[in-house]
């Protein structure tokens, strides 16, 4: 299973996020810090990131361009998420591998973690 952080400013939804991750044996890191996400990454060997688009006034895609540019941690694959319509198109060009809208179903969470896993580790 995977190490997962969460850039989420809701801290219900990020906690809800980590109860249902942890349950299907991933290790999960909330943050409410979206500055501190290299930070994270690196500190706690993250493989996957889920990141909200907007965060306490902090454009989600610039935290994810900055990462994709980073080439100590453009490796990590960023799902992003929002309640925002038509920002998918965005977020994928920003670096993000996929997009989910809120609110979501966690079965579709928790699919689409297991495919960019597989893919990852191919």
């Amino acid at each position: 299973m995977a190490k997962i952080l969460i850039v989420d400013d809701d801290q219900t939804i990020g906690f809800m996020l980590k109860d249902i991750l942890e349950f299907s044996g991933h290790t999960v890191t909330v943050s409410q810090e979206p500055r501190k996400t290299k930070e994270n990454i690196l500190e706690n060997n993250i493989e996957l990131i889920l990141l909200d688009k907007l965060i306490s006034g902090v454009d989600g895609t610039d935290v994810c361009k900055g990462l994709k540019d980073d080439q100590e941690v453009a490796g990590v694959p960023v799902i992003m998420m929002s309640a925002l319509h038509n920002v998918d198109e965005i977020c994928k060009e920003a670096g993000a591998v996929d997009f989910l809208s809120k609110p979501f179903d966690m079965d579709t969470l928790l699919e689409k973690i297991d495919q960019i896993l597989e893919k990852e580790g191919s």
